[in-house]
């Protein structure tokens, strides 16, 4: 299991982020201070950070975090991290994801986007090798491929296509709803395709700042800006020879889309801070939830970008629209020992789903945490009426808890943090300590995580 460190100071904050990324089987790590944050940076494995910029009360400038950032940097050179910040500090959060953050978010932050994210840090981060990528996609292109539901007539018609323009090097369009499962008809294709042994790399250009695109997806040389410690490779020069996916094309800036149109011409760019051409071969297959025949009208996106991203357009329908593949999706969800009972299921086919496969999946995961025993109910989903009805008996059974009060030793203080794998929250709820107590004692005994074998 993922092991995230979450570190702020407000601890509604630290609750809503373990909450939901416990709830999509990552394992949660959680510091209200720089000195927390530091220790477990230095005594845990961690594989993705989400750090906070302010963890003074009345400090707003954002210093405290770019500190924290320089020297998580120090202790942990590669593990991503990614910025929470207020939109007061955006400057400092562009500043550090030019030196080498994985990403940054504006609080509020959007749930899904913050997942997509850490899911694309966390399993392929972005300064892996293209021999890194391609064995990734070696070893995935028969899972990935076998295991696409597909029982609605649409998907089996959209799939279908897929599979025609899957062999060839045309660019695609894919359109449709948030959540709809764009991403995953991207990957089919590549999966699919001649250039299935060479990385599938993917962008979300949404979430670029208009300071960042350049250097994301070109590259920069060193020196080229403030932070640019050292040479980095763009996204297009990363998918060479495989496929580049551009999710939320619509959101692309103006002056983004006339750069991005140069190298869909040519197959040329240059890094930030270089006059050296470089030339890739790379395949573009991109996607939106925006209407781009209207933006183009309200001159928003570029007519003839459109026109050079759409040889062929894929329209993926809502999942409201494709009933028959309810079931067996929340099937495919549903892991280990669970069952979807009957009742469960005929409510989950009366369902809308706004929020389509993505939503679905989260109401999966949710049930699985809220039940009791392995066979899923209708209360479990939360889903209408039935979101009131949450089973309580989810709490920790305490007969096979450790009872330890405030005053345990050194041995079994080690015993209670090596069973939580050092997750400090979990460990410090079952010896009834605050976290903090428990950091002061780890110090005082010099405890340190036990060795994986």
């Amino acid at each position: 299991m993922k092991r995230i460190l979450v570190v702020d100071d407000n601890p509604d904050i630290l609750d809503a982020l373990d909450l939901l990324l416990s709830l999509h089987n990552y394992q949660v790590i959680t510091a209200s201070t720089i000195k927390e944050a530091l220790f477990a940076a230095n005594n845990q494995r961690i594989d993705l950070i989400i750090q906070d910029m302010n963890f003074s009360q009345g400090t707003t400038s954002g210093e405290e975090g770019r500190c924290l950032f320089y020297q998580l940097q120090e202790i942990v050179p590669t593990t991503p991290i990614i910025i929470i910040t207020a939109w007061g500090q955006l400057e400092i959060a562009v500043e550090l994801v030019k030196a080498g953050a994985a990403d940054y978010l504006p609080k509020p932050w959007n749930d899904i986007k913050l997942l997509d994210i850490i899911a694309e840090n966390i399993i392929e981060p972005a300064n892996n090798s293209n021999e890194k990528s391609a064995q990734k996609n070696n070893n995935t292109t028969e899972n990935t491929s076998s295991n696409f539901i597909v029982e609605s007539q649409p998907m089996k018609q959209l799939v279908a296509m897929a599979n025609k323009v899957a062999n060839s090097d045309i660019s695609v369009l894919i359109t449709g709803a948030n959540g709809s499962g764009k991403e995953r008809i991207a990957d089919y294709i590549h999966q699919n395709s001649p250039r299935h042994t060479n990385p599938f790399t993917k962008v979300n250009m949404g979430a670029l700042a208009s300071e960042l695109m350049e250097a994301e997806l070109f590259g920069a040389e060193k020196g080229a800006y403030t932070g640019a410690t050292a040479m980095r490779k763009g996204r297009f020069e990363a998918a060479n020879g495989g496929t580049l996916f551009l999710d939320e094309i619509g959101n692309l800036s103006l002056a983004g889309q006339m750069k991005l149109l140069r190298v869909l011409q040519t197959g040329q760019f240059e890094r930030v801070g270089s006059s050296e051409t470089i030339t890739v071969d790379v395949r573009v297959i991109s996607a939106t939830n925006s209407h781009l025949p209207q933006a183009i009208e309200d001159n928003t996106f570029r007519e003839d970008l459109y026109y050079r991203l759409n040889v062929v357009e894929l329209n993926l329908p809502p999942l409201a629209q494709r009933q028959d593949d309810i079931i067996p999706l929340a099937r495919h969800f549903i892991s280990g020992s669970h069952q979807l009972s009957e009742q469960a299921a005929s409510l989950l086919k009366q369902q809308p789903w706004p929020g389509n496969v993505r939503e679905l999946e989260n109401h999966c995961q949710r049930a699985m945490v809220l039940c009791a025993d392995e066979m899923l109910l209708p209360e479990h989903f939360m889903l209408g009426a039935n979101s009131a009805k949450v089973d309580c008996s989810l709490s920790i059974n305490k007969a096979e808890s450790i009872a330890l009060d405030a005053s345990a030793d050194k041995v079994n203080l080690q015993a209670v943090l090596d069973k939580h794998e050092w997750v400090i929250a979990r460990a410090a709820n079952e010896l009834g300590l605050s976290r903090q107590a428990l950091y002061r004692r780890i110090e005082k005994h010099q405890l340190s995580q036990t060795e994986e074998h």
